[in-house]
């Protein structure tokens, strides 16, 4: 269970960094994201150590193979305290991420991993994203 200050922080956060990088403020986005990963490590390997922190750290990661190290740290800690939903969507952002990078086995080999875990939760739009990238990649 998600420490609920932890949460609003972490969304608060995030809400920002999306009007920095909407308004092209690349120093507040900077000093933001600086906040985001001092928190991660903060909270790293204590009890309000949680997936979605380092999630929201990798969405806002430029680089796309720093952003797969973060959104594996993340789906390490999701799988630690088996949340099904943050398995599948940090599985699914690193098959995205892959894509880029030109690795489509390994992309394949994570939307499957995302589809096991999309087994049982609720987001139906999640479910069809995952479902329609595998087809995709599967078909080339």
């Amino acid at each position: 269970m998600m420490n609920t200050k932890l949460y609003k922080i972490v969304l608060n956060l995030a809400g920002e960094l999306v009007d920095a990088a909407q308004r092209k403020n690349q120093t507040r986005f900077d000093a933001l994201y600086a906040e985001l990963k001092a928190l991660c490590i903060e909270n790293e390997s204590t009890d309000k150590d949680h997936p979605v922190q380092w999630e929201t750290l990798a969405d806002f990661t430029d680089e796309f193979e720093d952003a797969v190290l973060l959104y594996e740290k993340a789906l390490a800690k999701a799988v630690e305290i088996n949340a099904k939903d943050y398995m599948s969507s940090i599985a699914y952002s690193i098959a995205t991420m892959q894509i880029e990078l030109g690795q489509i086995e390994a992309a394949i080999t994570s939307l499957e991993n995302a589809k096991v875990s999309a087994n049982k939760i609720a987001d139906k739009e999640l479910k069809t994203e995952i479902d329609e990238l595998l087809e995709k990649l599967s078909a080339k």
